[in-house]
């Protein structure tokens, strides 16, 4: 069974990652009625979906399916992240550039927040949000008895059950704070691609283009390469060097840095935007 903890941490998280960009989303857009918010939103949104959900993350699923590319993974766990990092980098500023040049035509710091948050909103309810909903699906499955006999009929189709067993331990067996940490990560994410798609805005606006493209490149990389090598130090793949919780202090430590920086450069931004106008 999986315990009541459990289910409320999941919930929550839900609510974080799916809930809470809505709200974000339309608080924002009433406050600044008549600024262009709304459709700058849906730009940032768009941008994401087209060049990660519909480009990269469908060709790194590809790739996945090759013994090859898995054995490389493995091997070479700290190239593989720095891979992963770098083309998460490139696609995204290439999603926030485009949206950029598009609202450079009406360059105001409303409208470039409101395309961070929407690049960082759509990345919580689709990575996040849906991941939540199916651990909701899993987690009911599992209390009323009818997971085990789905993981039955699928073995008996002679299907690799392992990412099923692994979902129910994961569930029965984790503690709620790992699943409240990963709605204070989606929080602490949202906050950091508001600000990278705020810089990009910005130096677009002032004709800066490639500066600001550099920015937030060196940034987004240097976020996603360094969570995932520190936790591959608490794994195999790099000699678990580290214990699974000090893994996780010094990850949230750090994004939680990131999270401030991203704040105080927003600030900083809205003054520079707000004197040159």
């Amino acid at each position: 069974m999986v315990r009541t903890s459990t289910i409320i941490a999941v919930v929550v998280t839900l609510l974080v990652s799916l809930v809470l960009p809505v709200i974000v989303y339309i608080v924002y857009g009433v406050k600044n009625k008549g600024k262009g918010v709304w459709t700058a939103w849906l730009l940032g949104a768009a941008g994401f979906i087209v060049f990660q959900m519909v480009i990269r993350i469908p060709a790194l699923n590809v790739l996945a399916l090759h013994p090859g590319f898995v054995a490389f993974s493995q091997k070479h766990y700290i190239l593989y992240c720095f891979i992963l990092a770098l083309t998460a980098a490139l696609f995204e500023v290439a999603g926030r550039y485009i949206v950029a040049k598009i609202l450079s035509k009406k360059p105001t710091f409303e409208r470039g927040m409101a395309a961070g948050l929407g690049h960082g909103g759509i990345e919580a309810m689709m990575l996040i949000g849906m991941t939540y909903i199916n651990n909701l699906v899993y987690i009911l499955m599992i209390n009323t008895g009818s997971f085990d006999a789905v993981v039955e009929q699928t073995a008996a189709l002679g299907v690799d059950t392992s990412a099923l067993v692994t979902i129910k331990e994961t569930l029965i067996n984790s503690g709620s704070f790992v699943f409240y940490l990963a709605g204070f990560e989606r929080i602490l994410t949202m906050i950091g691609h508001t600000a990278l798609s705020l810089v990009v805005c910005y130096f677009v606006w002032k004709k800066k283009d490639l500066l600001g493209i550099g920015i937030c490149v060196v940034c987004h990389f240097l976020i996603d390469f360094v969570s995932p090598v520190v936790n591959g130090l608490a794994t195999v793949h790099l000699g678990n060097v580290l214990s699974v919780s000090a893994a996780y202090v010094i990850i949230y430590v750090f994004l939680t840095i990131v999270a401030i920086i991203s704040i105080l450069a927003i600030k900083k931004l809205k003054g520079k935007w707000e004197s040159a106008v």
